[in-house]
C-alpha cells in the first residue's frame, strides 16, 4: 500500500510545480486538468498522512509493548495500538478506491434535461414533480441550478424542461439518474379512482469544455425567435431565444430563459456542446458496459431504472433492486441514500476489477 502511495507522491510533486509553470497557466486546457488532477491528488495525500500516522502509532506501540519495562506506558501502547488497528481497514478500503483511476467526467457540471413520456398530461406533471425533486435534492448540496428552456405541460408541470447545475463532483453524483423514470398513482385527472402509470426520461448530459468539443460554426443553423416562456414583455416581444442546428447529427439546442439573444446564444451553445459530447460518451460507456456487464452505469439510455409506486409509498431502484419505502421524503429531494447506494455498487465492481493491482 504505502509503496502505492509513495508513487502517487511522485506524481503529485510533479504537479504541484507544473501548475504553477508560466507556460501551463498560459495552455487553458492543461491549465485547468492539471488543477483537478492536483485537487484529487491532494485528497489522496491528506489519506496517505492518516495512513502513515497509523502505521507509525502501530510501530511505536510494538515497540514498547515488546519492552514492556514500564507498566503505565505499556497500558497506553495497548491502548494506541487497539485505537490504530481499528481505522486501518476503513482507511485502507478509502485509499483502495481512491487509486482507481476517476472517470474525468465525474467532476464536470451537467446539463439535466426531463422529458415527459407516456400518460399524457399526468407524465408532464410527474415531470414537474421530477424537477423539483432535483432542485431541492441540488439546494441540498449546495449546487446551483439554472434554467435554460422549458416547455410547460397543458395541466402543470413540464412536457420538457432542460437546467444546469454547476458545483462539486455533480456528474460524478447526478449520472445515476439518467434513464426511464415511472410513476403509478391515481390523476387528479381521474374519476374512477384507477392507478394510472406514466413515464419521463431524464438524461444527464456532463457540460463540455469549449476545448473537449470543436463546433465548426459552418455546421450550425441559427434561429432566433420570440421566447414564449415567462419573464415579461421584453422577453416574449424581441427576438431573444435563440434555437440551434448542429447539421451533421441533426442535434438542437435552444434557449429562451434570457432578455439577452447574445446569452441565450451562449447557453445554447453549451448545450450543444454537451450533446455533441454525451453523443460520444455514450458510445464509449455502451463498449464499457459490454465488457462490464456493469449494472449501474450501462449505456442504455431508454433503460427502466425507477418506479414511484404512490399508493404503496414505494420507490424501487430495478437496476439494484433496491426498494425503499419513504417516497414522500425521495420525491421531496431526499434522493442521496438512493445515490450512496448505486454509487456503493458501482464502487464494488470497480474494486474488483482492479483488486489484481494490490
Amino acid at each position: 500500500m504505502i509503496d502505492k502511495l509513495n508513487i502517487v507522491k511522485q506524481r503529485f510533486d510533479e504537479v504541484s510545480d507544473l501548475i504553477i509553470q508560466p507556460d501551463i497557466i498560459s495552455d487553458q486546457e492543461k491549465y485547468v486538468k492539471l488543477t483537478k488532477e492536483y485537487k484529487d491528488l491532494k485528497d489522496l495525500m491528506d489519506k496517505r498522512e492518516e495512513y502513515l500516522e497509523l502505521t507509525n502509532n502501530i510501530a511505536e506501540a510494538e515497540e514498547i509493548i515488546a519492552d514492556g519495562s514500564d507498566a503505565e506506558m505499556l497500558e497506553m501502547a495497548k491502548m494506541q495500538m487497539d485505537e490504530a488497528k481499528g481505522g486501518l481497514p476503513a482507511l485502507e478500503e478509502d485509499i483502495k478506491l481512491m487509486l482507481i483511476p476517476k472517470d474525468p467526467e465525474d467532476a464536470k457540471d451537467v446539463v439535466v434535461e426531463i422529458r415527459a413520456g407516456t400518460g399524457g398530461d399526468e407524465a408532464s406533471i410527474f415531470a414537474g414533480d421530477l424537477f423539483r425533486m432535483y432542485t431541492k435534492y441540488c439546494e441540498s448540496k449546495g449546487w446551483k441550478t439554472n434554467v435554460i428552456d422549458l416547455s410547460e405541460g397543458t395541466s402543470g408541470g413540464y412536457k420538457e424542461i432542460q437546467f444546469e447545475v454547476s458545483g462539486t463532483n455533480v456528474y460524478g453524483t447526478l449520472k445515476f439518474e439518467a434513464g426511464v423514470h415511472r410513476v403509478q398513482r391515481v390523476p387528479q385527472t381521474e374519476t374512477q379512482g384507477r392507478v394510472h402509470t406514466s413515464a419521463a426520461t431524464v438524461m444527464v448530459l456532463p457540460e463540455a469544455e469549449e476545448f473537449d468539443v470543436q463546433i465548426d460554426p459552418k455546421d450550425v443553423r441559427i434561429d432566433f425567435f420570440c421566447s414564449s416562456g415567462p419573464g415579461g414583455q421584453s422577453v416574449n416581444t424581441t427576438y431573444s431565444a435563440v434555437r440551434l442546428t448542429h447539421i451533421p447529427t441533426g442535434l438542437i439546442a435552444q434557449c429562451q430563459d434570457q432578455k439577452s439573444q447574445h446569452k441565450n446564444k451562449d447557453k445554447a451553445f453549451r448545450v450543444l456542446r454537451s450533446r455533441l459530447y454525451d453523443l460520444e460518451l455514450a458510445k464509449k460507456q455502451e463498449e464499457d458496459a459490454a465488457k462490464r456487464n456493469s449494472q449501474v452505469s450501462s449505456g442504455d439510455r431508454s433503460a427502466k431504472i425507477r418506479t414511484y409506486n404512490y399508493p404503496q409509498g414505494r420507490v424501487t431502484d430495478h437496476r439494484i433492486g433496491l426498494t425503499l419505502y419513504d417516497l414522500s421524503n425521495i420525491i421531496d429531494g431526499d434522493i442521496q441514500k438512493i445515490i450512496d447506494e448505486l454509487s456503493f455498487v458501482e464502487n464494488t465492481e470497480k474494486l474488483r476489477e482492479a483488486s489484481e493491482i494490490f
